[in-house]
């Protein structure tokens, strides 16, 4: 919680005790949280902005104040519960609900709906006390006590058993409160520690013997052949580190086993929820790429969510709204900002910001809007936290910018929002690649071959579309339809398992087109490379064969559709083409070999672009594609304004700390302002418009 850059741009993995994320669940039958069936659950037409509030700061009469300033400002929903199980159970089987249920009726006498956070993390001292398996060993055998939010070892059955127990008493009392609009489960889930127990090392082993069986299957996986490191009994098996070193094959299983558990704590919630509260919707604000913990949320997200949410601490645009699409996945329903940007550690605010990012969340499909936080930290860890209340009970500015949002929204509602079309494009995520290529300390080649930064070259895919205002959605090709996208593109997708080659053979077998760069498919699920032509599982799906690869001692050269590119990254592979027939070659390598190949594949196309994605080569690769397709750019903006076409209304967003102006033909007037332009219009910094 708290003021936190954004999290995917700038994941500093390796922090701590743990680096980035983790596993692989397969998808279940059927989407848990569907919102089909549920008209009563939250959807077009419905706004809300509000905050983050901790009644336990707070005394009577202070929370009756605060109350007071959040119905005055229009807010309608708020966010509690989080932070707070030993306010709710101060000593194990003694629940103390009734100070909630008071701050509850007093939001609802005001009109304000709430989200009831169900505070799995962190648990309380007493439960570390009575229970010492839920303290955290490290790596180094050394136990930790629970000094700091979130060092539990949420493995633990103990654990398991009472976070369970107090979701099941916690929605059992409140989901037919009329106030009550919806839960969460347990906050930033993902920005955990990892554990070196005894106990711990046994659910590794039996989470090992479930997924492989044998241990001859075991010793294939993790290639044990190498250095002399077969393994001949169960009992054999160690907890591989975190911190490093150790072999590639084990860490990635490391990191599945924890995204297992964590999804598993998730789980165990959800299946309360759906023996108490089936009539309300789940919207949590997980947190699955910190870098001390993480899960594969794009292969659970629909196990466990109804909305996709967050807390939204945005740096630049670009990386903000990457993000934002990576927690929506393939939902269907709007995005809940359960956390967003008011002001921040050591960030008192800055006028007109967090209102210029609230209509930016509306165009990448926001609904929810709660301030982190209402008030200000006194004590803790965050009391130099600064949110819409000082410290010393007086609203701020900032009181008003969202009382502002909310007042619009009020008329924006009505326009459209949220929004819900469906996305024209779609590039993958995977998290086991950033796991693998972002390894341990310790003798380790893979960043010695795939350098750069996974995450990065994701974005740089995606940067483009960014750019031409063009929806995409970022989410794992192995665990979610393709067939409804128009384009799908795989940058640097260096783990090809069975399920992603599968999907995309179907998908351009059936008439679909997609775009692969460099660095993909070179490694199977276990992390081993392939033993068969690059691209692993999918060379006859491209017609070619990627081996060979070298690093150019300049910028690379394309010539491309007329014209030459210059893109920034130095790796090519050397393209052997079967099938497939060349659309552009490099000018300035020494074999002057294909940079883009197409191959015609049963209905469809496969594309391969020979090095890493970089927007000056991947851009107009992806433009050139956008006629052919029927993919509609959006509207045409100046660098940092975002715009998007609502009902015939087009909004403008500037995220620029400066004016821009933005053209356009004809005379339009605002819905906002009802004031009229023609042909252009300055935005100021920050600023927003809505055109009609």
């Amino acid at each position: 919680m708290g003021h936190r850059p954004a999290r995917l741009a700038g994941v500093t993995l390796a922090l701590m005790l743990a680096t980035g994320l983790s596993p692989v669940v397969q998808p279940s039958p059927a989407r848990a949280q569907s919102a089909a069936g549920h008209p009563d659950w939250p959807g077009k037409g419905q706004l809300f902005v509000g905050a983050c509030y901790q009644p336990i700061d707070r005394s009577p009469e202070q929370i009756r104040q605060d109350i007071a300033i959040m119905k005055a400002a229009g807010f309608n929903l708020v966010r509690m519960g989080d932070l707070s199980w030993d306010s709710f159970e101060p000593e194990e089987g003694r629940f103390t609900f009734e100070w909630f249920d008071q701050v509850i009726a007093q939001m609802h006498a005001a009109g304000i709906r709430v989200i009831v956070d169900i505070p799995g993390q962190p648990a309380p001292i007493w439960l570390h006390k009575r229970y010492p398996g839920v303290d955290l060993i490290n790596q180094d055998g050394v136990r930790l006590n629970a000094a700091t939010r979130y060092w539990d070892n949420i493995s633990d059955p103990d654990y398991r058993r009472l976070a369970k127990r107090l979701g099941q008493k916690m929605m059992e009392r409140y989901a037919h409160n009329p106030a009550v609009i919806a839960v969460g489960y347990d906050n930033e889930i993902g920005n955990g520690q990892v554990s070196y127990s005894a106990a711990d090392r046994e659910r590794f082993v039996a989470w090992l013997q479930k997924k492989y069986g044998t241990i001859e299957a075991l010793n294939k996986a993790w290639a044990t052949q190498r250095w002399s490191r077969r393994i001949t009994s169960w009992d054999q098996v160690d907890l591989p580190y975190i911190r490093g070193p150790g072999p590639n094959e084990r860490y990635l299983d490391l990191r599945r086993y924890w995204s297992d558990d964590a999804i598993g704590a998730l789980r165990d919630l959800e299946s309360a929820r759906k023996q108490y509260a089936p009539n309300l919707p789940v919207a949590s604000n997980f947190w699955p790429t910190a870098g001390t913990k993480g899960f594969d949320y794009l292969r659970s997200w629909d196990q466990v969510s109804t909305y996709g949410a967050q807390g939204f601490y945005p740096g630049d645009a670009l990386g903000a709204g990457f993000e934002v699409m990576m927690n929506r996945a393939a939902h269907e329903t709007p995005v809940w900002f359960n956390e967003f940007t008011a002001g921040g550690g050591g960030f008192y605010g800055d006028p007109g910001r967090s209102r210029m990012w609230a209509y930016f969340g509306l165009l990448y499909y926001g609904q929810t809007f709660l301030a982190w936080t209402f008030n200000s930290h006194i004590g803790g860890e965050e009391q130099a936290l600064f949110g819409l209340v000082d410290h010393d009970g007086r609203p701020s500015w900032k009181v008003d910018e969202f009382g502002r949002i909310a007042s619009e929204f009020q008329t924006l509602k009505t326009l459209g929002f949220p929004r819900d079309r469906q996305p024209q494009v779609a590039v993958n995520y995977s998290f086991d690649t950033m796991w693998l290529t972002n390894p341990p300390p310790g003798p380790n080649t893979i960043q010695e071959y795939f350098k750069g930064n996974y995450t990065e070259q994701v974005k740089a895919a995606y940067q483009p579309l960014f750019e031409d205002n063009i929806d995409a959605a970022v989410i794992d090709f192995g665990h979610d339809r393709l067939d409804k996208y128009k384009l799908i593109v795989l940058s640097s997708a260096y783990v090809m398992d069975a399920q992603t080659a599968a999907a995309v053979r179907k998908y351009v077998a059936d008439g679909g087109t997609v775009v692969m760069t460099g660095y993909s498919a070179k490694v199977d699920e276990t992390g081993k490379w392939f033993e068969t032509p690059l691209p692993g599982r999918l060379a006859d799906v491209f017609g070619l064969r990627t081996n060979a690869f070298y690093r150019h001692w300049e910028p690379l050269k394309v010539r491309f559709n007329g014209e030459t590119l210059t893109g920034g990254d130095s790796y090519y592979e050397v393209l052997e083409l079967g099938a497939a027939k060349p659309l552009a070659v490099f000018e300035n390598t020494p074999e002057k070999s294909a940079a883009v190949s197409i191959n015609h594949f049963g209905k469809g196309q496969a594309i391969y672009l020979a090095t890493a994605a970089q927007p000056g080569l991947i851009g107009p690769l992806l433009r050139s594609l956008y006629p052919k397709l029927g993919i509609e750019r959006g509207p045409q903006t100046p660098k940092g304004v975002v715009a998007r076409v609502v009902e015939g209304r087009t909004m403008y967003v500037n995220t620029n700390n400066a004016p821009a102006t933005v053209t356009f033909s004809g005379s339009r007037s605002s819905a906002l302002t009802h004031q009229t332009y023609a042909g252009k219009i300055d935005l100021k910094p920050y600023g927003v418009e809505l055109l009609q």
